[in-house]
């Protein structure tokens, strides 16, 4: 299960990539999947949890959440993979757990020794070799890099942002609510390229539309929360770790996409630099109880390959 849902993940980032250059315009695309997800997953939520039952003092933090993990998340991968590879952003993001536990550095959840340190300068460097091996002009390439970097660094807010919810709500009531609240202002920033969108697109990028909402935002909550109560978070998060690896292959698979020794070299210090930081020492006092109490629930929330989270002592 935890495997299906890496794959499930990673093909999204070709997906997407495909989706765009094959009839519809980011913002269009953004608008029409995160609308369908919300509906059908606030609809397996009420038939699961009998409802959000969102108490009122948790609403702001919600709102940042999905204004976060949604909409500006959405807002810069979309363009991300509008302007470079679909291989170079999966590699950027796949520095997505050292923002996340810098974030929660910087908010007080976590204590972090040295080797974290040399591990967040690990996947700094190595993002950086993604970045200067990818090449192109600045109008292009390079801005769909920076938009990755931005993409990886609103989820992991985002997923410190969730950790105290979990505390409180199963990962589907937070999910549900996120997807909704955060659908608002996507949608509504989506307005004019929706009123310009011709729908008149061809069988497989529809195909690719309805794999993009139940694929990775739909059937991987089943499978990923399958697969969390039977074999713990921190095994889930080796499995997840692998998602820019199989996201790589597929876009040079399917898309026919090429990287140079630089992007490898520089994924390859992302992976190093994650395998140092998993290493380092457990924050204690409140840090800790908020990890322990969120890991004996379902520690993930809105699940999409570029847009999938944990707790920070897990971040995706």
């Amino acid at each position: 299960m935890l495997l299906a849902t890496v794959l499930l993940w990673a093909l999204n980032f070709t997906v997407t990539k495909y989706v765009l250059e094959h009839g519809f315009r980011p913002l269009a695309y953004s608008s029409v999947r995160y609308g369908i997800a919300a509906a059908l997953v606030s609809g397996l939520t009420f038939a699961r949890e009998g409802g959000v039952g969102v108490r009122r003092r948790d609403l702001g933090l919600l709102l940042v959440a999905a204004v976060i993990g949604i909409w500006l998340n959405q807002l810069t991968y979309v363009y991300a993979l509008e302007f470079t590879t679909a291989s170079t952003v999966s590699l950027i993001l796949g520095a997505t757990p050292v923002f996340a536990a810098t974030f929660a550095w910087a908010i007080g959840l976590e204590r972090l020794g040295g080797r974290f340190w040399v591990a967040a300068a690990v996947s700094f460097a190595g993002v950086a070799l993604i970045v200067v091996g990818n090449g192109g002009s600045f109008g292009t390439d390079v801005k769909g890099d920076l938009l990755a970097i931005a993409t990886a660094a609103t989820w992991a807010a985002y997923s410190v942002a969730v950790a105290p919810l979990m505390v409180s709500y199963s990962a589907w009531q937070v999910s549900a609510t996120v997807l909704l609240v955060g659908w608002v202002p996507l949608v509504l920033t989506g307005v004019p390229q929706l009123a310009a969108q011709s729908f008149h697109l061809p069988g497989l990028t529809w195909a690719c539309l309805a794999y993009g909402v139940l694929g990775p935002l739909v059937l991987t909550n089943v499978l990923w929360f399958t697969a969390l109560r039977r074999v713990g978070p921190s095994r889930a998060t080796l499995f997840a770790n692998t998602q820019p690896f199989f996201a790589a292959v597929f876009a040079l698979l399917l898309l026919s996409e090429s990287m140079t020794a630089l992007q490898v070299g520089g994924g390859v210090a992302v992976g190093l630099g994650i395998l140092l930081s998993r290493r380092r020492a457990l924050s204690q006092g409140a840090g800790f109880r908020l990890r322990k109490a969120s890991s004996e629930q379902t520690p993930s929330v809105a699940f999409d390959p570029a847009a999938r989270t944990e707790v920070p002592e897990d971040a995706p």
